[in-house]
């Protein structure tokens, strides 16, 4: 089950936490997986796959860089020939009220959650649809959902990946390439061991199961996602948060 074998996966913001999750777990079904990150910051995840006999390799990208990213997906294809999977899980937060959020905050985020998607989206989109085979696959967030205070770039950009992926969905379903959403909630990554042990146990007691989620409980939605067992889902957005929003 979720046989991933011969597959070639690139993984955006591969480097920590939920992007390095969920390369070292489709990894672990076979996939090849280019673990994408800025500069050599996910050399770790690869050594961590090859370490463990699975297959990777280290791919410098600014996903804000339409010539990087295409050059990624040209070099992918030169060395692989084809892009069967895209998870675009590279994102940033700057958290700010509104009333003091400053452009430049709002841009960084939208540039890089939301137009980095589309980039990565466009560039691998020809050789999947000549294929007509194709699985994309974007992180979203609860608060894409049901907002934050303090995080409206953030929510803004979380909830445009929702819509994007909807509408592409319906666009590319005939060339059998499917277009789904994982939509996480508070999980336990170096970000969140940052925070305060307090807000940590308020924000513990907002969900239902009673703990934050793993880099690994994210990834194994985007598995079946990438798996051939979900070939009749499109346009759908997977909830892993513990049931913190339903």
């Amino acid at each position: 089950m979720f046989d991933l074998s011969q597959k070639v996966v690139i993984v955006t913001g591969a480097s920590r936490g939920i992007g390095r999750g969920i390369a070292e777990v489709l990894a672990s079904r076979g996939a090849h997986v280019v673990a994408a990150a800025r500069g050599n910051n996910a050399a770790a995840t690869v050594e961590a796959i090859s370490g463990a006999g699975r297959s990777a390799e280290v791919a410098s990208l600014d996903v804000t860089d339409s010539t990087s990213v295409e050059g990624l997906v040209n070099g992918v294809m030169e060395r692989h020939g084809r892009i069967d999977i895209l998870v675009n899980n590279a994102g940033i937060a700057r958290d700010q009220l509104m009333l003091r959020m400053k452009r430049e905050e709002w841009d960084d985020v939208i540039s890089t959650n939301l137009t980095a998607a589309f980039t990565c989206v466009h560039a691998v989109l020809k050789p999947m649809i000549k294929r007509r085979a194709g699985r994309i696959i974007s992180i979203s967030s609860v608060v894409g959902q049901m907002g934050n205070p303090g995080q409206a770039n953030y929510a803004a950009s979380k909830a445009g990946l929702i819509g994007f992926s909807k509408a592409l969905a319906r666009e590319v379903a005939s060339r059998n390439v499917t277009v789904n959403v994982v939509a996480p909630g508070l999980v336990d990554t170096d970000m969140t061991k940052a925070v305060a042990e307090k807000a940590q146990a308020e924000w513990t007691s907002l969900i239902p199961l009673q703990r934050l989620g793993t880099p690994q409980d994210v990834a194994s939605a985007v598995c079946f996602l990438a798996s051939d067992e979900a070939a009749y889902i499109t346009g759908q957005v997977i909830a892993v948060n513990g049931g913190m929003y339903m």
